[in-house]
């Protein structure tokens, strides 16, 4: 057997960051063989950096990869989907050709799996040749309880096309997409469709998501009109929107909600405290550049430390950012909050995304007999570079 072994100023292995001394050992294929600290012979590549296991990115919309730099920064969620929806027309081919970019750059910087949204097939194409494996999240929207059954039977329909195309490693599931965009009956039927499974939700993302659902108020009533609404499509139950939302959900799921960026403590508290007594697994993932793109704020993200949460990172779309690098999120939080330790935030964008994923058994740290991507990362987090 021939062996590639590989030392650098630091050695992160999925749970903590060691020192030069230790040699990460893997075969030609990159599955780990060991870590040690003896003379390991000749041969060895000498790296400038941290060495880290792949990237998980676990929130990203590879279908959106042609909008970049096409809808203004700083707008505000609302004005930002009003933009998408408006977006003109692109031909599938010059969709194909901005997925196969998008794809290259995340490999190329590291990341070996990504949890996608996708509310269409017109991914699977990229994904079927991709080198990143892949978690589906098919995503649906439906304001209308008299159209739930009917959309999550084709969202069901499309699941199966995923699974059938895609190589065994993948996974898919269905999800819904916000509070403010999914009917009650349309949740419930999702909760009944994905039990056992990890499934995600845009969560928070705006104040005006809390408003609407508190008092029916905010910036989402125009725009409700502006799709031929004339009124609220959806209770206003006088909670929060996570308070509105999570409730329904009761069948083992992992849950990942993504952005969080209003998310007060009070409502963390009630979230986790839902889903121990629920039966639930929630992971909270931050997408901080897409944050700052569109609403130019950050979540709270002490105080998910705060409360022990599980904390991922993903790059949402290149329509909210200038590129799609799990390096650069790590960047984008180390700048506003310097405080927290890297090693904390090389877990946040390794093992703790296996673990959302549930492939922890296979990617996320260096362990005997995973193969789990290998990437170097300057110290300062200003770059990275995949090494196997």
């Amino acid at each position: 057997m021939a062996y590639c072994k590989f030392q650098a100023d630091q050695l992160f292995t999925g749970r903590q960051l060691l020192g030069h001394s230790h040699i990460l050992i893997t075969d030609e294929g990159g599955t780990v063989l060991d870590i040690i600290t003896e003379d390991a012979g000749e041969d060895i590549q000498q790296l400038t950096g941290m060495l880290m296991p792949g990237h998980i990115n676990c929130h990203c919309h590879l279908e959106l990869s042609h909008m970049r730099n096409h809808i203004p920064a700083g707008q505000g969620l609302t004005a930002f989907i009003s933009a998408v929806m408006r977006s003109p027309q692109v031909e599938q081919e010059e969709k194909n050709r901005h997925m196969a970019l998008a794809d290259q750059e995340m490999y190329l910087k590291g990341i070996v799996a990504t949890g996608d949204i996708s509310n269409q097939t017109c991914s699977l194409r990229q994904k079927v040749k991709s080198p990143v494996q892949w978690y589906n999240f098919l995503e649906i929207t439906n304001l209308d309880d008299t159209k739930a059954a009917e959309r999550v039977a084709l969202y069901s329909r499309m699941e199966d096309e995923f699974m059938q195309a895609l190589p065994a490693d993948s996974a898919t599931a269905l999800s819904p997409h916000a509070i403010y965009s999914v009917s009650p009956l349309t949740f419930s039927l999702i909760n009944t469709h994905t039990k056992n499974k990890t499934i995600t939700i845009h969560n928070q993302e705006c104040a005006d998501e809390d408003e609407l659902l508190t008092k029916g108020s905010g910036r989402f009533i125009p725009f409700y009109e502006s799709i031929g609404r004339k009124s609220v499509p959806l209770p206003v139950s006088g909670k929060s929107s996570v308070r509105t939302w999570l409730p329904y959900f009761n069948n083992g799921q992992t849950i990942i909600l993504v952005h969080n960026t209003y998310m007060a403590e009070e409502d963390i508290v009630f979230a986790n405290t839902y889903a121990l007594q629920n039966g639930l697994r929630l992971v909270y993932c931050f997408c901080p550049n897409a944050n700052l793109y569109i609403e130019e704020t950050l979540p709270a993200v002490d105080l998910f430390i705060k409360h022990n949460c599980h904390i991922v990172l993903g790059t949402d779309s290149y329509g909210s950012n200038r590129q799609l690098s799990i390096t650069s999120e790590m960047v984008a939080i180390h700048s506003h909050f310097p405080h927290i330790p890297v090693a904390t935030l090389l877990q946040w964008a390794t093992l703790n995304g296996a673990e959302a994923l549930h492939w922890e058994n296979s990617l996320g740290s260096f362990e005997k007999g995973k193969q789990p991507g290998i990437v170097l990362v300057k110290k300062d987090l200003s770059n990275s570079v995949r090494i196997l």
